[in-house]
């Protein structure tokens, strides 16, 4: 793989700077957010007025935690603009959630938020290698999603050109990269299996195309897969991080020298670690949940935004800004079978080390007389379709997963294909148990 370390002379300042100088911008900052929020916002007044907590209360970064909590339900319960902390007028962008589960969580962004917006993905983007002039092809889905617009408007904040392919027609995809010889590709992870199997689909080897860098989010992965991705395209394979109700794509992103986790952007997110069930902060390098409060969004502030996302806080290294270790799961998306936790990403890595089974795998959860069981579907490689290989492998990945993750599991091995493909983020667990 080609050696994609930027100059330091490219970064910004604030990346670069020292701790003490970092923290002085954050309380500065934080001041201001939680005052605008405060002044501008119903809910926050009330909130913190419950909570018996004022702005003018915060004089160290250690008091943000006598702030109340904001929640994904607080959007919903709010929606859809009585959040905002300007006047609708000064809204220049809204995104939205897909509202499957609910009504969607709507965000709007002023002309100032979207500037941010697109400085922290050309950052992101610089981070992973990417340079001016060289070319992205943006396969993250257009729209009410984030991802698209975020990705397309800092890949030309950066100065680089954007290809704004977005999602699906995935023959088309592959017949772009070959033609337009992109240097940077940014896609969910999961997608990009689509594409490596389109590739072998016709009969071209990935390490022959242009690509350098995949720059990956929107779901979780783990290291396993950017190997995966990595020895099958020769190419750097980084995590970009970001939340819609945060900014979207670009809160943080890993560094394409080290990969060492996910430098946060502290000069506009500050955030936290605390304990998913009491809420008390826990110390750095610590496992818990990630709290984010805005720094200079102004509007749709979060205040302690609980992400439900699992992860620590380290040190800085190839930046001064502290790292969070890769998100290999969220609260809301762990199984519990028989009173042991399990993550979709826990059973990712034991199928991506099973020998004889495709990267694509999809989990059922079902009732198994009065218990909770769970079924794992995966397909077979071309080379290892037949019955006695497919045997031999859910065997394999069966005993993986109990001595991994602790849970008896049904495998079920398809012929090549026989996994439903995605489009954009990875549906990995079906709930079949009956509603309570």
């Amino acid at each position: 793989m080609k050696d994609l370390t930027p100059n330091k002379s490219d970064l910004d300042l604030i990346e670069i700077a020292s701790r003490d100088e970092i923290q002085a911008l954050q309380l500065e900052r934080l001041k201001w957010s939680l005052k605008h929020a405060y002044d501008n916002v119903p809910m926050y007044k009330k909130r913190f007025d419950e909570k018996g907590v004022h702005p003018d209360d915060l004089k160290s970064l250690a008091d943000l935690a006598r702030f109340p909590f904001t929640y994904k339900d607080d959007l919903r319960d709010n929606y859809p603009f009585g959040l905002f902390a300007v006047p609708r007028e000064q809204i220049i962008r809204i995104h939205a959630s897909s509202g499957t589960t609910g009504k969607a969580t709507v965000v709007g962004y002023t002309k100032n938020d979207i500037d941010v917006f697109a400085d922290m993905v050309a950052r992101s983007l610089r981070a992973s290698g990417v340079r001016p002039g060289e070319m992205v092809h943006n396969a993250y889905g257009y729209g009410l999603f984030t991802g698209g617009l975020g990705a397309h408007y800092g890949i030309e904040r950066l100065g680089a050109t954007v290809i704004p392919v977005s999602g699906g027609q995935t023959a088309r995809q592959v017949t772009l990269i070959n033609d337009f010889k992109p240097q940077a590709i940014m896609v969910t992870p999961s997608y990009m299996l689509n594409i490596l199997e389109q590739f072998h689909n016709i009969g071209m080897d990935p390490r022959e195309c242009s690509l350098q860098v995949g720059i990956f989010g929107a779901e979780p992965w783990t290291n396993a897969m950017r190997l995966e991705v990595e020895k099958a395209f020769d190419m750097h394979a980084v995590d970009i991080y970001g939340l819609s109700e945060i900014m979207g794509p670009g809160v943080a992103n890993e560094c394409v020298e080290t990969k060492d986790g996910l430098h946060i952007w502290e000069d506009h997110f500050y955030p936290e670690i605390i304990n998913p069930e009491t809420g008390e902060l826990v110390e750095d390098g610590e496992m818990g949940e990630l709290v984010f409060t805005t720094l200079t969004k102004e509007g749709l502030p979060m205040i302690r935004y609980r992400t439900r996302d699992l992860t620590r806080l380290l040190p800085g290294t190839a930046r001064s800004m502290r790292r969070m270790e890769k998100i290999t799961g969220r609260s809301d998306d762990m199984m519990i079978l028989r009173g042991v936790n399990v993550f979709p990403t826990q059973i990712e890595e034991q199928v991506l080390a099973t020998g004889g089974l495709a990267p694509h795998f999809q989990i059922e959860l079902y009732r198994a007389g009065h218990m909770d069981a769970m079924r794992v579907n995966v397909e077979a490689m071309p080379d290892a379709a037949d019955g006695l290989s497919k045997t031999a492998a859910a065997r394999m990945l069966s005993k993986r997963i109990k001595d991994n993750a602790g849970v008896s599991t049904e495998i079920i091995v398809s012929d090549p294909g026989g996994v439903p493909r995605s489009e954009g983020k990875a549906v990995r667990v079906i709930d079949n148990r009956p509603k309570a």
